[in-house]
């Protein structure tokens, strides 16, 4: 049995609906399908999970809604008349959209949460219901009755173990296709709760180690994930076949085809993954495996960047002979609630590399003022703007020329670091450098070691 998941862009409109279902019916053993909500028609058009968005903050604002929830239903209803669905069929969808802000939410972001899975919600029903309108017999399940339990906040929520043994008891009859909607689960209270924005991947995940999947399927809107952004460099090199800590690697610093979180629950169970594109799905894609007797064919297999960091630049004399002294940091940033992403050091200096996603001004302002009172450094400078560049492969581990490779590339280019890490798994090497010197970095990489 396939756990198969769709993207948003594979589910924009009808023609793509009809793609994705003869996708299914090439194989029967695609048995369980994940759907995401319907993505961009067009460059110009909006996702329907952003309309939903909009649709709840008209609600919270006391706003007029009604020209949203029209026009977010008529995304559906386009698709369902490219198959001539009828009326009766379209209407339990109309009605839970229209209903949602009679709903119970114990919080705003309860209400946000709901309103946006309701994107992935509703197009499972939809292509539940065009299934068995064509006469392939399918059932939809939705989260809560399959089990699908979540922690955490109602935006950002994690699976519960409780998951993988409610799961055990779900049964896929032969002659039918299950369709459940991604990107969100039930908290214990009862309530939904959705995954970071791309969850839908991470629901792909747990279905296929719940129900003991022999692969999971990722249709997307691309032949292959590739070496490098195909928007920096015409004609990338296809990445064939990828370990899930590279591939988690990758997304972790910027790679956006597939959910980082994702991985996670096939790494438990050692379930292949395959990305492939709904317009050529006789493509062979990327395969992502398990790193256990993984033979690399180069050095390195992709190079990541992301524009979105900042930094907190430390200096003291002596800084290594005083005990504490990143303890005293961390627990300041512990009682703000911030994680960082890097701490590299020295004798004098450390620098802490931060997510600027996940800070406001007021907590910059906050988190400096305590670290000068506390440790009382000679020098401390905020560097706002702040850009990661990742070099990504199995094969680094033995290729140890690798990191004095890329110093030399950026060297000849004229770009200056602003730091350099790999971690004790040596198949990744950061690079920290000014976000304006990213893109010609990143080619520059790119060439050395693909072209």
């Amino acid at each position: 049995m396939k756990v198969i998941k769709f993207g948003g862009s594979s589910l924009a409109n009808g023609a793509a609906f009809a793609q994705a279902i003869r996708i299914i019916q090439a194989d029967q053993d695609r048995k369980v399908i994940v759907t995401s909500a319907p993505g961009k028609r067009e460059s110009t058009d909006t996702k329907v999970t952003d309309l939903l968005i909009k649709y709840a903050n008209e609600v919270l604002q006391g706003q007029a809604y009604q020209a949203t929830v029209t026009q977010i239903f008529e995304r559906y209803q386009a698709i369902g008349d490219y198959f001539n669905l009828p009326a009766e069929a379209l209407a339990p969808i109309h009605k839970a959209l229209v209903n949602l802000p009679n709903g119970n939410y114990p919080a705003d972001s309860y209400l946000m949460a709901t309103f946006k899975a309701h994107g992935e919600r509703l197009n499972a029903r939809l292509l539940a219901a065009i299934l068995n309108h064509l006469g392939i017999k399918a059932r939809f399940a939705d989260p809560q009755a399959i089990g699908i339990m979540v922690t955490g906040t109602p935006n950002n929520a994690v699976v519960a173990p409780e998951t993988y043994y409610r799961l055990q008891d779900f049964k896929v009859a032969d002659d039918e296709r299950v369709v459940v909607p991604g990107f969100f689960g039930f908290t214990m209270a009862g309530y939904i709760a959705t995954f970071s924005r791309g969850g839908s991947d991470i629901t792909g995940a747990i279905l296929a180690r719940g129900l003991g999947a022999e692969k999971y399927e990722n249709f997307t809107d691309v032949d292959s994930i590739y070496a490098v952004d195909p928007k920096l460099v015409e004609h990338p090199t296809p990445i064939k076949k990828m370990t899930y800590r590279e591939m988690r690697e990758l997304s972790y610093a910027g790679f956006s085809v597939f959910h980082d979180e994702a991985l996670l629950p096939v790494i438990a169970a050692g379930i292949p993954i395959n990305v492939k594109n709904t317009w050529a799905p006789e493509k062979p894609g990327t395969l992502i495996v398990p790193d256990h007797n993984f033979q690399p064919s180069s050095p390195v297999t992709g190079i990541a960047a992301g524009k979105h960091f900042a930094a907190l630049y430390l200096h003291k004399y002596l800084l290594n002979k005083e005990a504490g002294f990143t303890l005293q940091i961390l627990t300041i940033l512990q009682e703000h609630d911030v994680s960082y992403e890097h701490m590299p050091s020295g004798i004098d200096d450390i620098t802490i590399v931060f997510d600027k996603h996940k800070l406001t001004p007021e907590i910059i302002d906050e988190i400096c003022d305590e670290i000068q009172a506390t440790v009382n450094p000679d020098r401390l400078e905020w560097i706002n703007d702040f850009a990661l560049i990742t070099v990504v492969g199995e094969g680094m581990a033995t290729s140890p020329t690798v990191p004095a490779e890329i110093l030399g590339i950026l060297a000849n280019e004229h770009i200056a670091i602003q730091m350099i890490n790999q971690g004790a798994s040596k198949i990744a090497t950061m690079i920290g450098v000014d976000p304006t010197d990213t893109n010609q970095a990143i080619k520059a990489i790119n060439h050395h070691f693909f072209n």
